[in-house]
C-alpha cells in the first residue's frame, strides 16, 4: 500500500514468518532468523538493509544507523544529513 515496514533485532523474523520478506533483502540479528525456515528471504550480513519500502536492522549496535536510514527513507537525505551532523559521536 506504499507504507513504509521496519524491524530491527530479531523483529525481522515477525515479518519473516508473516510473508512481508519473500523475496527481499533483509538483516538481522544473527541467528534470530534460520534461512532454512525463510528459503524466499535474501539474509545480508549488514548492519542495515533497505529493499524497496522494507528496512530492517541487525541489531542494537545498528540502531543509530537504522534510525538515520528511517529518516532518511522518509524525510530524504537532506534531512538525514541536518540530523546526523547535529549528532556528537566519540572516535
Amino acid at each position: 500500500r506504499g507504507a513504509y515496514t521496519a524491524a530491527i533485532c530479531a523483529a525481522p523474523k515477525v515479518l519473516a514468518s508473516a510473508g512481508l520478506l519473500d523475496g527481499k533483502r533483509a538483516t538481522c540479528y544473527p541467528g534470530s532468523v534460520k534461512p532454512e525456515d525463510f528459503p524466499r528471504l535474501n539474509l545480508i550480513d549488514e548492519p542495515v538493509v533497505i529493499d524497496g519500502r522494507v528496512v530492517t536492522g541487525r541489531g542494537p549496535g545498528a540502531a543509530m544507523d537504522f534510525a538515520l536510514a528511517l529518516i532518511e527513507s522518509l524525510a530524504g537525505r537532506e534531512r538525514r544529513e541536518a540530523v546526523e551532523s547535529a549528532l556528537i559521536r566519540s572516535h
